[in-house]
């Protein structure tokens, strides 16, 4: 009888059953940039697909296709293809399945270099962009019903950690004939399953949570066969190569995947239900929280919240430059998802590509810090907290 694998045990399995010839049990990193063939024949039976192999390192790689597999086999997609970071992926998706004089429907709270796709890059090119108040489901789906050929989603958002009702956007995106793409990202695979609520397309910057260690780069989507072939096509004369030693940090990373977000999602409620309370911090973002206006919605659609946060101190910058510095048990540093807490408001992480208008206008304020929680012991981590904000 089959079964299907837990995804504790696909981070693990997936996608090595076989990985090189003389059976190592670890995959190996493929440098080589060509791949020579015996004859004419066989080469050509590669190049034209009709058998299985690589011919360039800038098209496909045997660590890359592996990394691949993996990130398909948890995301449960048809296919998967990868490139050399987050924003890599999502610039050659949104380029290679929709066209100019095409409309896309967006949310203001997405990734800092995302929204500048959606504002000013794409509008060059002749793409008509819409971005809709994240929090206003409605007016989501008004917009989309009025045209739409992608729609672009991001939950839980970031640095604000809103949460989109994936099933019902994309029905609403469905129904009006639209391509639906989510960044999942903050939630990964363990903890939300985009294309089973729908969506055509998921994207992560797996440089991320799916590394987990913060040492490499790597971008990947998962989805619709056909969408997945055409972003594969247009990634390949783009360039923006996956790097084989990337993969293989990034698959040596997603071994520990479900372990690590397992005490992520719980020393990040830990975290926001202490500082929801503590008198100096004016306001917290997490979805687990039941005061989170979209918990609801979170607790519906996805099997943890997570391990990302953000909160403020009531102040602008300067309350931020004040606090950061006492933090002991955290990077100030821009990224996320790895086993180190992290630390940063949008200024210098999530929205650095923006001014301070620009965040503005997107609702973000100056004061907010992100806060990426670790695997750290949770006791350590409310200690650090605590004596930080009793030092402001």
């Amino acid at each position: 009888m089959s079964i299907e694998p837990d995804p504790a045990t696909l981070n693990v399995w997936g996608g090595e059953e076989r990985i090189a010839p003389g059976g190592p049990t670890q995959v190996p990193v493929v440098h080589s940039v060509s791949f020579g063939y015996p004859d004419l024949d066989s080469w050509l039976d590669v190049a034209s697909g009709r058998a299985e192999g690589h011919i360039y390192g800038r098209n496909t790689n045997p660590t890359v296709d592996v990394f691949e597999e993996k990130i398909r086999l948890l995301e449960r997609g048809e296919a998967a293809t990868s490139a050399s970071t987050g924003m890599a992926i999502i610039s050659n998706t949104l380029h290679s399945v929709v066209a100019p004089g095409q409309r896309i429907v967006s949310v203001k709270d997405t990734y800092g270099g995302t929204s500048l796709l959606f504002t000013e890059h794409l509008p060059r090119m002749g793409y008509e962009c819409v971005l809709v108040d994240t929090h206003d489901t409605e007016a989501i789906e008004a917009e989309v019903a009025a045209g739409c050929d992608l729609l672009y989603l991001e939950t839980p958002t970031n640095p604000t950690l809103k949460v989109l009702d994936l099933e019902r956007l994309s029905a609403a995106g469905h129904a009006a004939g639209a391509i639906v793409v989510v960044d999942n990202t903050f939630a990964t695979p363990i903890n939300q399953s985009p294309l089973a609520l729908g969506a055509d397309l998921v994207v992560h910057s797996a440089t991320k949570f799916l590394g987990g260690h913060a040492d490499a780069l790597g971008g990947v989507v998962v989805g619709r066969q056909d969408l997945v072939d055409t972003i594969y096509a247009y990634r390949e004369i783009n360039g923006a190569t996956l790097h084989p030693e990337a993969a293989y940090l990034l698959l040596r990373g997603m071994k520990t995947l479900s372990l690590r977000i397992e005490r992520q999602n719980e020393n990040a409620a830990a975290v926001a239900e202490y500082l929801s309370s503590h008198p100096k911090v004016v306001g917290v973002n997490y979805p687990g929280l039941p005061s989170h206006p979209n918990h609801e919605v979170a607790a519906r659609q996805m099997r943890g919240f997570g391990g990302m946060l953000s909160f403020s101190l009531g102040g602008d910058l300067a309350s931020v430059r004040e606090f950061l510095p006492r933090l002991r048990f955290a990077h100030s540093a821009a990224n996320l998802g790895a086993v180190e807490t992290i630390v940063g408001p949008p200024a210098t992480t999530s929205h650095v590509e923006c001014s301070a208008a620009e965040r503005e206008a997107l609702g973000i304020p100056e004061g907010l810090i992100r806060y990426s929680t670790g695997i750290e012991h949770i006791d350590d981590l409310l200690a650090d907290l605590d004596q930080a904000l009793d030092a402001c």
